[in-house]
């Protein structure tokens, strides 16, 4: 089974502290890697995780506050230095496209590649990007701007062949493909031989959901049916519950909630508020209701590994 890895690079809310870096992660899937949010700091986060720079294709941007897109020119910028060449993709909200395109004519005028912008629609959940890998889809979020949320799924996989019974049967190794694709075999005396027999299934694809920032949202939960991992905000404790519907946030315990009622294997929580010094009073809020529960930091890294057939 190949990687499926979260990278953490920030998991503070938007008053900068010494303790957490602004919302950026980065999903390395099958050898490729696609970031979300692009806080200030990105780029030196990628550094500290060892991440390739140029394996970097697609760039989500969940909306248009600060501590979520301020490093992305930064992060632009340096590609040129570094003297990429391939097109940089960029998906967010339609209202950002003048915005990017004004700082590019000013600052980034001499890179050597092209910045391609994707706008998305915040307000429906559709697929906004699929390829070999992985489709992502949008998920509507309710914040005090437009806002959405990202679902990875990984492409499901070709069933596995099964080299001793490929033997037993004499198969020609240029029918393999076709029966990886569902074909039968038919043997020399006319006997049909069922693909079930040649091939083992494919372990199930895995799915990773990213929700930041919003007020919770039963209606989520549809879409998030059985994800394997969900990061949630949880900018606030259930002390500050008006301060979140307030601001456009959730609490630790509504995150939590979330992830019992879409049946998620496991929650991670983070966009914490600068009030906390110690996050660990938000992990056992949402412990109480979901106990797979762990709390984001810079640097860490979450592998989805294989559901069980």
């Amino acid at each position: 089974m190949e990687n499926f890895d979260i990278h953490i690079l920030g998991c503070g809310s938007a008053l900068p502290t010494t303790r957490h870096n602004p919302s950026s992660q980065v999903v390395a899937l099958r050898g490729k890697i696609y970031m979300v949010d692009c806080g200030e700091g990105t780029q030196l986060q990628m550094r500290r995780s060892k991440l390739n720079f140029n394996r970097l294709g697609h760039i989500f941007l969940s909306h248009l506050h600060g501590d979520h897109c301020f490093g992305l020119l930064g992060l632009i910028s340096t590609f040129g230095l570094l003297g990429r060449t391939t097109d940089l993709h960029i998906h967010a909200p339609a209202e950002y496209e003048p915005l990017l395109q004004a700082q590019l004519d000013f600052f980034c005028q001499r890179i050597s590649f092209k910045v391609v912008f994707h706008p998305v629609d915040t307000t429906v959940y559709a697929c906004i990007h699929e390829d070999r890998t992985a489709r992502v889809y949008s998920l509507p979020l309710k914040h005090r701007v437009p806002c959405c949320g990202f679902l990875f799924q990984e492409t499901p996989s070709l069933p596995h062949i099964r080299r001793d019974m490929i033997d037993f049967y004499g198969i020609p190794h240029h029918q393999i493909n076709n029966i990886k694709n569902g074909l039968d075999w038919t043997d020399e005396e006319g006997n049909l031989i069922p693909n079930a027999r040649l091939t083992v299934p494919a372990a199930p694809p895995r799915s990773y959901a990213y929700c930041s920032d919003t007020l919770y949202l039963p209606s989520l939960t549809g879409y998030l049916k059985d994800v394997d991992l969900l990061y949630h905000e949880a900018t606030f404790d259930k002390t500050f519950l008006q301060r979140a519907e307030e601001t456009g946030h959730s609490t630790a315990g509504q995150a939590a909630l979330l992830a019992r009622e879409c049946n998620a294997r496991r929650l991670c929580i983070g966009h914490f508020s600068a009030r906390y010094n110690d996050e660990n009073i938000l992990l056992e809020e949402a412990r109480q209701i979901f106990p797979d529960t762990i709390l984001a930091r810079e640097n860490l890294i979450l592998t989805i590994s294989a559901k069980k057939i």
